[in-house]
């Protein structure tokens, strides 16, 4: 059985030599401020709110528009021939064919549309404030996917770490226990455990490094860099004061990008449901007109007139006002009007259950927050007692007062006390990120 033990040793502890040289060391580290301006730069949804915005500020020049006159200007040229002389419209004998040229100005609008141009205008504007909001709202929600991503590189390099050193262990805890067993103070099967170990402890390291390969192209897709990128080693954590961060959830509940979009989706509902009541009043329109033809070919702009003393252009002018009034459309008015109502209706519901979300978020999120501080203040202690024990139970083993099952129990116990502190603080960062994408600011 020794014989096969040793056998065995060379290929196990010898598997792990290729696992450093997997690791992919080739992505540019960057700071997390750097991924969050290149993800708000680049992501998809993030140039979606920003081409948004460009066409509803167009939507509001547009309506703008309506309140000034069309203006359309025309020129064109004509030929016409035959045969023998014939007589044009200034009375000039014509030998053969002729050009006829014309050109006119004319301008139109509407004076009275039963304030649908307002309506209009109002909701375009309630539009294009909801786009800005929701701009600036899909900035943070980009920031906050940076953000976890990022704080998932870091996570994968700690548990990697934590890894590399339960390897460690196990490594002198085989060394150890194949000792004692040469000095016939152990028996053989405190090796094959401390083999086992060693096995377990080669796997979490290449899933460890796994996990943070597939986090780095993560991180480098969610901020669409040319090339691999990675996150700065951090350790640190930012903490939150929520007692000093001055966080009224009334206040909150009202400001935050969600409910401001709401807000202004139903002042262009409202707006939007006015504007259907104007097709029951009636429409008072202006236009006006001044065309020219003749065979001027400078197209008024030469002699006024041909050596028989005609004009050779002639100029007419129009001025018109209408009025008119739909008595009957199929109930096309009636159709409109309701679904404008509706569509408020559908607005006013939309805020409040934002209103009400955002309160639950603050109270979840601010929950999470606590939750995870606590966590952490509590794995850490448990991180050192666990180290310890486990000193303490190497030692024992060493001098032969302890068994290497209480050493395994005892590694067990520190590799999931060190998983859950790295899960703690992840939950802490994620957490802050998430109340200051509800927030739409940084604490």
């Amino acid at each position: 059985m020794r014989f096969l033990t040793l056998l065995f040793v060379p290929a196990i502890i010898g598997a792990q030599e290729p696992l450093t040289r997997i690791v992919d060391t080739t992505a540019r580290p960057i700071t997390l401020d750097e991924a969050v301006r290149l993800a708000q730069l680049n992501a998809p949804q993030a140039v979606q709110a920003r081409g948004q915005m460009r066409t509803t500020s167009a939507s509001v020049r547009s309506s703008l528009g309506a309140f000034m006159p069309n203006l359309n200007l025309s020129m064109g040229a004509g030929w016409s021939g035959g045969q023998g002389d014939r007589v044009n419209n200034q009375g000039d004998v014509i030998s053969g064919g002729a050009w006829n040229y014309s050109n006119g100005l004319s301008m139109g609008m509407t004076l009275f549309d039963g304030g649908r141009t307002w309506y209009n205008l109002s909701s375009a504007r309630a539009t294009a404030e909801a786009a800005e909001v929701g701009e600036i709202q899909t900035r943070y929600n980009v920031a906050l996917a940076v953000k976890q991503q990022y704080f998932a590189v870091l996570a994968a390099r700690d548990q990697l770490a934590a890894a590399h050193t339960t390897l460690e262990q196990a490594e002198q805890q085989f060394r150890t226990a194949k000792a004692r067993v040469e000095a016939g103070s152990a028996i053989i099967s405190d090796t094959l455990r401390a083999l086992i170990q060693i096995g377990n402890g080669q796997l979490a390291v290449l899933q460890a490094e796994h996990a943070l390969r597939n986090s780095n192209a993560a991180l480098t897709r969610t901020v669409a860099a040319p090339a691999p990128v990675t996150a700065l080693p951090d350790t640190t954590i930012e903490w939150v004061d929520l007692t000093a961060a001055n966080l009224d959830i009334d206040e909150l509940s009202r400001r935050a990008p969600a409910v401001q979009t709401a807000q202004a989706n139903l002042a262009s509902a409202r707006a939007g449901a006015r504007a259907s009541r104007s097709p029951y009043l009636p429409t008072l329109s202006l236009s006006f007109g001044r065309s020219g033809s003749g065979i001027d070919r400078q197209y008024g702009w030469g002699p006024d007139t041909t050596a028989s003393g005609n004009p050779t252009y002639n100029y007419r002018t129009n001025l018109s006002f209408s009025a008119s009034y739909p008595l009957f459309d199929r109930f096309n008015r009636e159709r409109t009007a309701i679904a404008a109502r509706v569509e408020q209706e559908n607005a006013e519901v939309a805020l409040r259950d934002a209103e009400f979300r955002a309160r639950q978020e603050f109270v979840s999120y601010t929950g999470l927050l606590q939750t995870a501080e606590a966590q952490i203040r509590i794995n850490e202690i448990s991180v050192a007692a666990a180290e310890e024990d486990l000193r303490v139970q190497q030692l024992r083993y060493e001098l032969g007062s302890s068994t290497l099952l209480d050493v395994l129990t005892s590694q067990t116990q520190l590799t999931n006390a060190r998983s859950a502190l790295i899960r703690a603080r992840f939950d802490y960062r994620v957490a802050k990120a998430q109340l200051e994408a509800l927030l739409a600011r940084e604490l």
